[in-house]
C-alpha cells in the first residue's frame, strides 16, 4: 500500500491512497420516496446507493456511489477521498487491474449549485424579501445553503480526479 500527495481544499485533506482490495463487502440501499403512490411499483421512485467497504492493506476504505463500483478481491487499484472518522471515504477511483476509473458527476453538482445561486438570487431581488416577510428569507437561506454544499461537493471530487490523474 502507498500514499500519495495530500491535497488541501477549504481545511479537508484529500489524499490517494493505492493498494490491493481485500474483504470487500457490496451493499445496495434502497432509499423510497414517502410521496410515491403505494399502488405504484416502480423503481423511477427508488433511489439506489451503491456502498462499498473494503481494506487497501491496513486502511478501511467506503465509497458511496450512485453506480455499483467495478472492484473484485485482489484488485489492484487507487482511491481518492477524505478521511472521515476510521474510514477513507471514496469520492473517485482508479482499478489499474480493471482498466477501469470512476467518479461521481462533479459536473452535474457544479450546474446544481449555480441552479440554486440563482433561485437564491432570484428570491432576494423578490419584494417579498423585501417587505420582511419570514418564509421567503428560510427559502433564500435553504437555496443558499443547497447551492453551497453542491458547489462544495463538486469542488472536493474535482480535486480527487486531479489527484488521481497526477
Amino acid at each position: 500500500m502507498s500514499t500519495s500527495k495530500p491535497s488541501s481544499l477549504l481545511s479537508s485533506s484529500i489524499s490517494s491512497i493505492t493498494g490491493t482490495v481485500s474483504n470487500l463487502n457490496n451493499e445496495l440501499l434502497d432509499y423510497v420516496n414517502p410521496e410515491k403512490p403505494t399502488h405504484d411499483h416502480s423503481s423511477v421512485y427508488y433511489k439506489r446507493f451503491f456502498i462499498s467497504t473494503f481494506n487497501l492493506g491496513d486502511k478501511g476504505i467506503e465509497a458511496k456511489f450512485s453506480s455499483p463500483m467495478k472492484i473484485a478481491d485482489g484488485d489492484q487499484i487507487t482511491v481518492a477521498g477524505y478521511q472521515k472518522g476510521e474510514v477513507l471515504q471514496v469520492l473517485a477511483y482508479h482499478n489499474q487491474t480493471q482498466q477501469f476509473s470512476s467518479n461521481e458527476n462533479w459536473i452535474v453538482l457544479g450546474l446544481g449549485a449555480l441552479f440554486f445561486f440563482a433561485v437564491a438570487i432570484g428570491l432576494l431581488n423578490s419584494q417579498l424579501v423585501a417587505e420582511e416577510a419570514l418564509i421567503p428569507k428560510l427559502f433564500l437561506f435553504g437555496f443558499t445553503v443547497v447551492a453551497m454544499y453542491m458547489g462544495y461537493r463538486a469542488l472536493l471530487i474535482r480535486v480527487a480526479v486531479k489527484l488521481l490523474s497526477s
